[in-house]
């Protein structure tokens, strides 16, 4: 389908306005406009047709299946737009916390009550929701660790994270400057062990894990790596973004660690992708509590008040609360679900990868580990004889209405295509999913031309998305 940008026709209108436009005589003349603005002349049919054609041309969790691996894009409950759409939620105006605190009682509630839900379900001991993203709890928690060791008096210079590890791991303990120290990945797609035991010293400020790993892989030695830590005087960090296969049956700081971010949208029922918003609680051990970003709620017998100061804070993050409609949802989706339907959840998207693990064996290599929980890692390593790349398959399977998985990562695996299902997909759209890579496997050696020339039907073919990201050119609007 070809998208045709320009629509505007010379006197062509949408709307008209009761008594034309006015300029209010308040405005001094230095201020107005010499020139009518340069707007689109379109009628309302023009308009709606234009954005509903993009919109048919965006891939999304409500018309397509999202095996994205590690980014957990499940399907949001709508009845939690209808929870944020609430007038009292809705209608607060931002400063009313520091204002005039009695009148949203409500809204301070919901935020205690998240945190406190949050520290349950993580077995931490305090929590801050003003991060507004993923990638700033971990910043937030990464200085923390450093003001943590700046208080005690403790010289620290860098942070330990796998090989496997999200790429905001490294990026965020440099940010909060520490250097990096990498420890391979074993045989068995674990974190190894012995040279983790070398690599570890007085120096070293955090230990930084996703827990289970970016392979799927849940490492049962965690408690012997965060009693190393401790003796190291180091602190234990999990990026909590696989926190969608534990629910219900570990929690982190039960194991030793002292500090995680949660991602809202990958696991508590708020919308991911499209640029935000979003939220990325960080929630810490008691040793930690007293640095934990502001502003706090606090409750003073029955009612909820705001401290904006607190002495060792790493200060502000957001305005604000950060994202409040995104808490609103999350809060809505823990009670809705509540502590059996959160462990339920954990159960089907550990049951969903395995099911799709296990039909796809026959048809590309599983590098690591025989087990996985809520996702696992392809390689398609077996198809370059045919000159065929995972990139090729991703490309294929949008022709079949599928979103291709996450490929080329964990970096440690060639040809990876990381999968994960969610508990939200059924067992027909599982099954559909693997029957489109077993054609695409089969589609290699019989006729690998046709899959390097996927996708077909897409608005779009193959672009340059590295050059397109590095060699970035905004129009103008002027």
């Amino acid at each position: 389908m070809e998208l045709i940008f320009e629509k505007s026709v010379e006197e062509r209108k949408g709307a008209r306005v009761p008594g034309g436009v006015s300029v209010p005589a308040d405005i001094p003349p230095h201020l107005r406009r010499k020139e009518p603005p340069s707007l689109p002349q379109v009628s309302e049919l023009d308009a709606v047709r234009h954005f509903t054609a993009l919109g048919r041309m965006n891939f999304s969790v409500d018309r397509n299946f999202y095996p994205l691996g590690s980014c957990t894009m499940k399907y949001n409950p709508k009845v939690l737009e209808k929870a944020a759409e609430e007038e009292g939620f809705l209608s607060a105006h931002p400063y009313a916390s520091v204002i005039a605190p009695e009148k949203v009682q409500g809204s301070l509630r919901l935020i205690y009550e998240l945190e406190e839900m949050l520290a349950e379900i993580t077995g931490m001991d305090a929590v801050s929701l003003q991060p507004m993203a993923g990638a700033q709890g971990e910043l937030a928690g990464m200085l923390m660790v450093r003001a943590a060791h700046e208080a005690a008096g403790r010289v620290k210079d860098h942070v330990i994270v796998p090989d496997t590890s999200h790429g905001t791991n490294p990026a965020t303990a440099r940010m909060a400057g520490y250097e990096v120290v990498t420890v391979g990945t074993g045989r068995d797609g674990l974190m190894d062990y012995d040279e983790f035991i070398r690599k570890l010293g007085p120096s070293t400020a955090a230990v930084l894990m996703t827990c289970p790993n970016t392979l799927g892989i849940f490492n049962p030695a965690v408690d012997k790596i965060a009693a190393a830590a401790r003796g190291s005087e180091a602190f234990m960090y999990c990026d909590g973004a696989n926190l969608n296969a534990l629910m219900g049956k570990f929690r982190p700081g039960d194991a030793g660690f002292d500090i995680m971010h949660v991602n809202l949208h990958k696991t508590f029922g708020t919308p991911h992708g499209g640029g935000g918003p979003g939220a990325g609680p960080v929630c810490v051990k008691e040793e930690l509590r007293e640095f934990l970003p502001v502003p706090r709620v606090v409750k003073v017998k029955d009612r909820f008040e705001v401290v904006e100061d607190r002495d060792g804070s790493i200060g502000r993050l957001s305005c604000f609360f950060g994202n409040f409609g995104v808490l609103v949802k999350a809060y809505a989706y823990i009670l809705l679900c509540g502590g059996e339907g959160l462990e339920l959840i954990s159960e089907m998207a550990v049951l969903n990868a395995n099911y799709l693990k296990e039909k796809l064996r026959r048809f590309y290599e599983i590098p690591f580990g025989e087990g996985c929980l809520h996702e696992f890692v392809l390689s398609a390593s077996g198809l370059k004889k045919h000159g065929v790349s995972a990139y090729d398959v991703a490309k294929f399977l949008i022709d079949k209405g599928i979103h291709p998985p996450t490929v080329y990562f964990p970096l440690i695996v060639s040809e990876a295509m990381m999968i994960e299902p969610t508990e939200t997909e059924s067992k027909q759209t599982l099954d559909a999913f693997a029957e489109a890579m077993k054609e695409a496997a089969e589609l290699a050696s019989r006729d690998p031309e046709e899959l390097r020339r996927a996708p077909r039907g897409a608005p779009a073919g193959r672009l340059d998305e590295t050059g397109a990201a590095r060699s970035l050119k905004l129009a103008s609007l002027e």
